[in-house]
């Protein structure tokens, strides 16, 4: 994951919001909308049809988990719309951003929709196709490098092993209604890799529940942060001790939760050097 860090190519409210008002216009060719997922954060694991799709589009809509370097492939006169979300602040409403899709398309331009990691792993990426779906918008998705795959790889945790994990869940812990009610006795259960997005915040009443849920204190646990990224940040304990570790090394969002046993393979199997790329960036 990483975070925009800068306000370059931010639009000023007022015109997003001018534009949603705006009765819809149609250029001759029609509009259509790719939803590209912009990968992990390290601008090199963008795919090559997404960066394809940015350096062509007439508008952009990205978010704020979107690598840096990654917008510095559009045109110099694409329209840019930034619609990040942070932890209680959105720039916009889910559905203003539903409406301001279908809105660029009916002028008749061809969008993409930027999205840090993949459009359909916790990225609401089903959520905006429905609009366009519903105003018979062409579209088109183009995944990309999930958070917790970059994590896993940058981080040397694999997300299954032979000897440790038969299966892997993926999951979030904030939930639409802002609760953490998740399906617990299926997380604790033995032999396997959760990875949880959205986590960090409720990384306490996680730790509760999975031990409530059988889950021994004991079982190896991870919180990698800015995964991919020259200031990747790893803290690594049991899902008992984690809690205390993390908030004692002040991690923040971005960053994923990653619990079982393959965490006891980060130590041998972690080549990504973050100081070092921090020092070549």
């Amino acid at each position: 994951m990483s975070i925009q860090d800068s306000d370059q190519g931010r639009p000023g409210g007022d015109d997003t919001a001018f534009l949603l008002r705006q009765p819809a216009t149609s250029r001759e060719r029609p509009g259509k909308v790719y939803l590209v997922g912009g990968g992990p954060g390290d601008p090199e694991l963008l795919t090559v049809r997404g960066a394809r799709l940015i350096g062509s589009a007439d508008a952009l809509v990205y978010d704020h988990l979107v690598g840096k370097g990654i917008l510095e492939l559009a045109r110099a006169d694409a329209e840019m719309h930034y619609v990040g979300k942070e932890a209680g602040a959105h720039t916009l409403p889910q559905e203003d951003i539903n409406l301001l899709l279908v809105r660029l398309a009916q002028r008749g331009l061809q969008v993409v929709r930027l999205k840090g990691g993949d459009p359909f792993i916790f990225g609401r990426g089903g959520e905006e196709i429905e609009e366009l779906v519903q105003h018979h918008i062409p579209f088109e998705v183009v995944p990309g490098v999930t958070a917790a795959s970059g994590m896993s790889a940058y981080a040397g945790i694999p997300l299954t092993h032979r000897d440790f994990a038969q299966s892997c869940i993926f999951t979030t812990g904030h939930l639409k209604d802002g609760t953490c009610n998740l399906d617990w006795p299926v997380l604790a259960r033995p032999n396997q890799t959760v990875v949880i997005y959205m986590g960090v915040g409720g990384l306490g009443e996680i730790s509760r529940k999975l031990q409530e849920h059988g889950m021994d204190p004991r079982t190896p646990a991870a919180v990698v942060q800015y995964a991919t990224l020259p200031q990747q940040r790893s803290v690594v304990g049991t899902i008992a001790s984690l809690p205390a570790l993390v908030q004692a090394q002040g991690i923040k969002p971005p960053a994923l939760i990653v619990i079982g046993q393959v965490v006891r393979l980060h130590r041998q199997l972690a080549w990504f050097r973050p100081r070092e790329a921090l020092s070549q960036a």
